[in-house]
């Protein structure tokens, strides 16, 4: 919390309240847990979260359904901390599109291939935006982006990244985010960790709403 606010950013209310402040929320809020707003940490099923994980706060989203209504929030938002040398592991999203932005820190360095018919490597140049300029990058090509720079990922583009220098405030502008349905992981990876609950939470995670949370959902 403090790295965010360190770097100029600002939390909603929410990313602070607590369990017994949860206990005490009703259905005005419900949007919340349903589309999974809050904090998400994540170590990808590496049991080694300094080297391959994120920690993730989602500030809004929309709910999937809603693209087939084509009503109400169509997008996404999430602000990230990313370690040095701290990877996320290729993955890439069969509906999402999103813009990656470095808000500040070190640098961002985003390796991209695309993907095969059958879902692997594509040793085929690569297409992308950065800050609305296409480039063509060999496969495999590591893109660095500084402070304030951003690349769009479409869909279906296997991307990794990870910080350099230092530790990276890193923001997600995207299409609805759905990490139940819409991940594909180059190699089988764990999205949602197994938890020791060792310790009272002292703010929920988005996997810990349907235990503090008991209003029913719509």
């Amino acid at each position: 919390k403090a790295f965010i606010a360190s770097r100029g950013f600002y939390l909603p209310s929410f990313a602070f309240w607590s369990p017994a402040d949860w206990a005490t929320r009703g259905p005005e809020v419900a949007e919340i847990p349903a589309n999974a707003l809050g904090w998400d940490v994540t170590d990808f099923g590496s049991g080694n979260y300094a080297t391959c994980g994120l920690l993730l706060f989602t500030i809004r989203n929309g709910h999937p359904n809603n693209w087939e209504t084509m009503t109400g929030k169509l997008y996404a938002e999430k602000i990230m901390v990313v370690g040095v040398d701290q990877v996320t592991p290729f993955h890439f999203h069969w509906s999402k599109t999103e813009d990656i932005i470095n808000r500040g820190g070190g640098d961002l360095v985003i390796e991209v291939y695309n993907a095969t018919a059958d879902d692997r490597l594509c040793d085929s140049p690569v297409t992308v935006s950065v800050d609305g300029a296409l480039r063509t990058v060999a496969a495999g090509t590591q893109i660095r982006l500084g402070p304030g720079e951003s690349i769009t990922l479409p869909t279906r583009l296997y991307h990794a990244f990870w910080g350099a220098g230092e530790r990276v405030l890193v923001g997600e502008v995207s299409l609805v985010n759905d990490d139940t349905r819409d991940n594909r992981f180059l190699k089988p990876q764990g999205r949602f960790p197994e938890i020791e609950e060792d310790e009272v939470p002292l703010h929920l995670l988005v996997t810990d709403y349907a235990r503090y949370y008991a209003v029913e959902r719509s």
